[in-house]
C-alpha cells in the first residue's frame, strides 16, 4: 500500500497529503555541515560551514568557555595552512566568529583552532551540484 493510499484511508484531507508529498520531494537548499571535537572533559570546539559547492562561510564556536571568558583568538585553516586569525566574542554561552562567504573550493578541509586550546575542529567542503536552489 502506498503512503498516499494509507493517508487517504485514514481520512486525512487531500490538502495535507499534497503538502506531505511536496515536503518529501523537496531537496536541501544548501550543503550546510558542522563538526565538533570529541573531547568531552575539556573545551568543545566546533566548525560550521554554510553555503554550497565552493562558496561557503565558516563559523568557529567554542561551546563551553568558562563564564569569565569574553573573547579569544581563533584561527581558520584552509588545507592545513593558516588563512585568518581573528578575535572571537561571547554570544550567549559560547564564543564564536563567522568568516564571510568566500571561495573555499570543493573537497577542501577547513579547520578552526582557538588560542590555548589543543583541540581543532575540521570539516570538508563538498560539491553538491546544481540541485540546490538559491
Amino acid at each position: 500500500m502506498t503512503i498516499t493510499n494509507l493517508l487517504l484511508k485514514r481520512a486525512i484531507p487531500l490538502v495535507m497529503v499534497s503538502a506531505l508529498l511536496t515536503v518529501a520531494a523537496a531537496v536541501p537548499a544548501a550543503a550546510d555541515t558542522s563538526s565538533c571535537t570529541h573531547h568531552f572533559t575539556g573545551p568543545q570546539v566546533c566548525i560550521r560551514l554554510e553555503g554550497r559547492n565552493h562558496l561557503n562561510s565558516a563559523t568557529a564556536i567554542w561551546t563551553n568557555p568558562s563564564p569569565g571568558t569574553k573573547h579569544r583568538k581563533v584561527t581558520l585553516f584552509v588545507k592545513g595552512r593558516r588563512f585568518s586569525t581573528v578575535q572571537a566574542h561571547r554570544v550567549g554561552d559560547t564564543l564564536s566568529h563567522t568568516w564571510g562567504t568566500f571561495d573555499t573550493g570543493t573537497d577542501t578541509k577547513l579547520c578552526v583552532k582557538f588560542a590555548d586550546i589543543p583541540q581543532m575542529a575540521c570539516e570538508t567542503t563538498r560539491y553538491i551540484g546544481d540541485r540546490a536552489q538559491l
